[in-house]
């Protein structure tokens, strides 16, 4: 091994010293804010390449933002869906079923009903406009903040309130975090606690359909934050040279948790410039644009059902509100980010398009949100039945033993046994808590 010098700073010379650079975000609690340095381009603007072009033909919409819906409520553009009033009105109204139900299970939590709940205020339309792009036996490998997808896909607002207050209705039987939803029957696969894991997953997944042959791609999406984690890059790695027939969504909504997106990598480029590394497509969206996302996942699906190969999407978006109910966003950014958010909210933006189409009112916007706000208090109501935090109606702890082996090994038939002897000895028949 050679011998460092030994003077090293005379060595150096006059040599200019090294300095590290630590990402900061443009505001702190009690700042003013402008969002000026955020480049909006013009809606309709953007190139819409053929869904099998080369990879490298999406590398210029990278750096882009692809948008349909304009200042004028209008959409423009070749990327316009084109979708029909009622198709336009089932997506509102999925938005503001999923906002009714982030309220009341919000609240909830603040009541004890349960200890954790996250919700998805302004990034609605990133799982609700992005699912029903999708066809409903694709696959999908969401993260903990995409409740939207299953109330896309009609899932029972029953069963998700069972499985975040754990209680014995929970198909999980309270082994999952609450908002850790799962269900086989609408092809939403279990999501994970442990960040990124689920690209990995969902790039497997649609290598094996590629493999059987069959016609069922994969989506998976995750916040711009974990995209630092090694998972996503593996992912990219097998998805390029494999040519999955995957979609990669990063939701960027600006904030994972209390850092900002600079640590993730968000000062040098933008997220979807991560696919002209790996030779994949890639697109760069307006998250709080209904229309614009919905086109995008639906070029991607077109893609990856051609054997074109995968995409990377990147939906440029606003995390509204805390990160969970065990954060408080108050502590490290400014109080007047969200307001002045330069791409507003996908509700209303949405809404202003179907009432300057002539197919939708306030007056029926108004009556929709107290409709579904009742629909989700009938059926915490009914959920509730079922018990909620700490009330002690949950699953028999002896089913702790199930669902992990095909066959139980005898050691833990053993244990089982032993502890539901133990069970009736405190608790006899009748005097059972």
């Amino acid at each position: 091994m050679g011998k460092s010098p030994v003077n090293a700073d005379e060595a150096r010379g006059n040599k200019p010293k090294l300095s590290l650079h630590v990402p900061e975000p443009h505001y702190r609690p009690g700042d003013a804010v402008d969002f000026s340095h955020v480049e909006i381009t013009k809606a309709g603007d953007q190139a819409r390449p053929d869904e099998t072009c080369d990879a490298k033909d999406t590398h210029p919409l990278c750096l882009d933002l692809i948008r349909v819906l304009g200042d004028d409520d209008k959409a423009h553009g070749p990327w316009n869906p084109r979708l029909s009033p009622d198709t336009l009105r089932t997506m509102l109204h999925n938005f503001a079923l999923v906002r009714a139900f982030d309220e009341r299970m919000h609240r909830g939590q603040r009541q004890g009903k349960t200890s954790f709940y996250m919700k998805c205020t302004g990034e609605e339309a990133t799982s609700v406009s992005a699912a029903m792009a999708l066809a409903s036996d694709d696959m999908v490998f969401p993260s903990y903040r995409q409740q939207g997808i299953l109330i896309a896909r009609g899932y029972p607002l029953v069963e998700m309130i069972n499985q975040i207050y754990s209680n014995k209705g929970d198909k999980l039987k309270g082994r999952q975090l609450p908002i850790m939803y799962s269900s086989r029957e609408h092809s939403f696969f279990t999501i994970s606690g442990n960040l990124a894991t689920q690209t990995p997953q969902a790039v497997g997944w649609a290598m094996a359909s590629a493999i059987k042959g069959d016609s069922r791609i994969a989506a998976t999406w995750i916040g711009e934050g974990s995209s630092a984690e090694g998972d996503f890059h593996s992912a990219c790695t097998f998805a390029a040279v494999y040519n999955a027939p995957v979609i990669l969504n990063v939701v960027n909504n600006q904030w994972a948790i209390s850092s900002f997106s600079g640590f993730a990598g968000a000062e040098r480029t933008s997220f979807a410039a991560r696919a002209m590394g790996y030779g994949i497509a890639g697109l760069r969206v307006d998250g709080n644009d209904a229309l614009a996302v919905f086109a995008a996942q639906q070029w991607a699906a077109n893609r990856a059902r051609s054997n074109a190969g995968p995409t990377l999407i990147e939906y440029f978006t606003y995390r509204a509100e805390g990160h969970s109910t065990s954060d408080d966003p108050s502590a490290y950014r400014s109080a007047h980010e969200r307001e002045e958010w330069p791409l507003g909210d996908p509700v209303t933006r949405l809404k202003k398009h179907l009432i300057d189409l002539g197919e939708w009112s306030e007056e029926q916007h108004a009556a929709m949100d107290l409709a579904c706000a009742d629909e989700v208090k009938a059926a915490t109501k009914e959920a509730e039945k079922n018990g909620i935090l700490g009330h002690g109606l949950h699953h028999p702890f002896s089913t702790m033993f199930e669902d992990v082996f095909e066959e139980l090994p005898w050691h833990l038939k053993e244990q089982s046994e032993q502890a539901i002897r133990e069970r009736e000895i405190k608790w006899p028949e009748g005097k059972k808590p």
